[in-house]
């Protein structure tokens, strides 16, 4: 039996839009200096696309690392978010910016195994509210670290 059902087919095309307006506004703040929203600390990632090349910008939640920071790949689909396909087809592109400051080149890496397990731990303890999305679908989401360079 599967748990996911609406979220097979992905989002929408009124979901996609509405996304698309939402983080280029949540993008303006984080540039501006306003970081945290809905008790979350967020950054906004930037990839290189896969198949256009072209830059775009992520607004995501994080949560702090030795040396950089943790993402959740969770996307609101049955597969991967676009921006993790961007960033593992060209990590060498991807860089972070934190509220106010310059982007920063970061060394993406996927988690996996008990490194993991450890970062998923951690994250879920300080915002519980992604274990009751990762309880939806049957994909583990996957847990990036953003090491700066």
């Amino acid at each position: 039996m599967t748990k996911s059902n609406k979220t097979d087919a992905g989002p929408g095309k009124f979901s996609l839009w509405f996304q698309r307006r939402s983080n280029a506004r949540t993008v303006a703040k984080i540039r501006g200096g306003k970081g945290r929203s809905m008790g979350r600390d967020l950054l906004v990632l930037r990839t290189t696309g896969r198949r256009t090349g072209q830059q775009h910008d992520t607004p995501l939640s994080w949560f702090t690392d030795d040396d950089g920071w943790l993402v959740i790949a969770s996307g609101g689909g049955a597969g991967s978010p676009q921006w993790l396909r961007n960033l593992t087809a060209n990590p060498d592109g991807a860089s972070v910016e934190l509220p106010g400051a310059d982007p920063r080149p970061v060394t993406p890496e996927v988690l996996d195994g008990p490194a993991r397990e450890q970062a998923w731990a951690r994250m879920i303890e300080a915002q519980p509210r992604y274990a009751k999305y990762q309880g939806r679908t049957d994909r583990v989401y996957p847990v990036v670290r953003l090491t700066a360079r």
